[in-house]
């Protein structure tokens, strides 16, 4: 079945097909990716869209000599069957295998580790500048989707290499459109012409010959824009340096090699625009990209079962919430850096479209136009990962703390988030959040006290954050009403000797069965900033030892609160700080990862007995 793609190793192996040969490999490669991911879940619409394109990049580019950066890096499953990991895809994105997105310690055909957006142009202008200032031969090529450009990182970096003028290559894969047969006809032929070395060496001449004629060079210099913007929107590429080509279309290997093949002998900056289909070659996947964005296993040829839910998650509960808060409150608007599906705002987006903010891959610019609209008496909500947050870490200080504005940050993805690894961990919110002033800090235990925690900070007329793991909770009912939790203040869950275990968020049932075993105290401290200092001090005085525990890094984590609130208050107790070591959680199920750094029930009960006093 697979015939042609068993006999690829490496791209060398590539190299030495005959071009010929190559949309039979495209095919294969695609089946394999069906049946692959089929069998291990990941990402399936984005890497079965650019399966022609990573054949002819590698087919025409000396890697890993030539530097390939893929913007994100959730479409290049094809790149690492192609470069020597095609029996390891069994283990994809599993706890032991390799990982879902580009890694340099996985491979050396990885050029640089990528998982967020916006990133590959910077990263690729940075090889070319090495190899210029090493006066190496080796190209950069960074690959960025068409989603990826809208981060305002793409564009500085853009900006930057037009007057660094380095041999960079930047590939728009361009999936959000498509071209019609007989523009797409000339468009390549375009493409073709436009990126061959005799159109570029006439320009350069022309250029030169008519630099004594400023009033004619500028005549030329428009009158080429014209013409190619008849066809191409590329004029804006141009305008930051680059010699713009396309665009193509990414499923025609005999366009893409020739493409390539000549701009590859070209030097300075180059723009190809490529027109990619997600999806493409699997129908299911063609009919509904969003639906096999990211799948779990599935039947190949059956698709995707439908989800039954048994339990709410918390992104659900999120997205309850924000439905039954903005009818209460026309006040409130929402918004997302390009996370609807993910954050649970379908629903809102369709009900409230008004109020209903997508702003596209540019964290930086949610918050800080939270911030222009809190200052005009809304009340928004930001609905980011974790892990997104941290792309906005300055406009959360300067912008919305220190004016103390009323932005709600509801954060999901808190802790460890399984399959996608330390690049989507949420591991550090909590210490990164609670050193900022003017900030309430929440972390709720269960799914109803989510929907309060909310309501709590939806209250408030400052800024505030609510933070909750990935997928389920315990499986607590929630109900309509919109009831706020007293601010600054846990509770009592059960009452023991010796030992309280303070527990912030996800960390409460396993703090619970770890006490069932030691006849522990448990306190759900549900703030970590303000902290509940009675609570803390009150349990200081009646047990030897206290224990902190949060899916959080411990530096500068809850515990880290609660230690600095007993030295404030001269309480001399023995304190155990339970949280995420000081290293990044590789991919892994979410269940055994929490069981490796101790966080279950059993280990938090070991680590205790081990530091009992004797």
């Amino acid at each position: 079945m697979y015939s042609l793609l068993n006999t690829i190793n490496t791209p060398d192996d590539l190299r030495q097909l005959e071009r010929k040969q190559l949309p039979q490999l495209a095919h294969q490669l695609r089946q394999f990716l069906v049946e692959s991911v089929s069998q291990t879940g990941g990402h399936l619409s984005s890497n079965l869209g650019t399966v022609e394109l990573t054949v002819a990049l590698h087919y025409i580019f000396n890697t890993p000599h030539d530097k390939l950066v893929w913007d994100v890096g959730h479409q290049t499953y094809a790149h690492k069957i192609l470069t020597g990991r095609r029996e390891a895809m069994q283990t994809l994105r599993m706890l032991g295998g390799i990982s879902g997105f580009p890694k340099r310690s996985e491979s050396a055909y990885d050029a640089f580790g990528t998982a967020h957006s916006s990133t590959s142009i910077s990263a690729a202008l940075g090889m070319a500048v090495a190899a210029k200032l090493s006066g190496s031969d080796s190209r950069a090529i960074a690959v960025i989707g068409d989603g990826a450009m809208t981060g305002g990182m793409a564009f500085e970096a853009l900006n930057n290499a037009g007057a660094l003028d380095a041999n960079l290559l930047v590939i728009l894969n361009d999936n959000d459109m498509s071209i019609s047969q007989p523009v797409g006809a000339l468009n390549n032929y375009l493409a073709k012409l436009m990126s061959g070395r005799f159109y570029a060496a006439m320009r350069r001449g022309s250029e030169k010959v008519l630099k004594g004629m400023p009033p004619v060079l500028e005549f030329a210099k428009r009158a080429e824009e014209h013409v190619k913007g008849m066809v191409t929107p590329g004029t804006l590429f141009e305008e930051f340096g680059f010699n713009y080509i396309g665009p193509i279309d990414g499923h025609d290997l005999d366009v893409l090699v020739d493409t390539l093949r000549n701009i590859r002998q070209l030097e300075g900056p180059q723009f190809l625009h490529v027109v990619t289909q997600k999806g493409k070659g699997y129908a299911r996947a063609e009919e509904d990209c969003v639906l096999y964005h990211g799948v779990g296993k599935f039947d190949p040829h059956n698709g995707i079962a439908p989800k039954v839910e048994t339990r709410q998650t918390y992104t659900r509960v999120f997205g309850d919430w924000l439905n039954d808060m903005a009818e209460h409150d026309p006040r409130l608007v929402g918004i997302t850096p390009a996370m609807c599906e993910g954050s649970g705002m379908v629903e809102f987006s369709q009900r409230f479209p008004e109020r209903y903010f997508d702003v596209g891959i540019a964290e930086q610019h949610a918050l800080t136009f939270a911030a222009g609209l809190a200052c005009d008496g809304y009340k928004p909500v930001v609905a980011i990962y974790s892990t997104f947050l941290q792309r906005a870490y300055d406009q959360l200080i300067h912008d919305i703390a220190i004016q103390n504005l009323p932005v709600v940050l509801a954060i999901d993805r808190g802790g460890l988030v399984g399959a996608d690894g330390a690049t989507h961990a949420g591991s550090f919110d909590l210490s990164f959040l609670r050193c900022v002033p003017n900030m309430t800090v929440m972390a709720p235990a269960d799914e109803e006290e989510c929907r309060q925690m909310l309501t709590t900070a939806f209250q408030l007329d400052t800024p505030s954050a609510v933070r909750y793991p990935r997928g389920h909770g315990p499986g607590v009912k929630t109900g309509k009403a919109l009831r706020p939790l007293a601010v600054g203040k846990g509770e009592l869950r059960r009452q023991g000797s010796k030992v309280a275990i303070l527990a912030f968020g996800s960390m409460l049932m396993p703090a619970l069965q770890a006490a069932d075993e030691l006849d522990a105290t448990v306190a759900n401290m549900r703030f970590v900033k303000p902290l509940d200092e009675d609570l803390v001090r009150s349990l200081a005085a009646n047990h030897a030892v206290l224990v902190t525990v949060e899916e959080n890094t411990v530096q500068g984590g809850a515990g880290s609160a609660v230690a600095e609130c007993l030295a404030r208050c001269g309480v001399v107790v023995t304190l155990l700080h339970l949280g995420l070591p000081d290293r990044f959680i590789e991919q892994g199920d979410p269940a055994q990862l929490l069981q490796r750094c101790g966080l279950d029930g059993a280990g938090i009960a070991a680590s205790i007995r081990r530091s009992m006093p004797e």
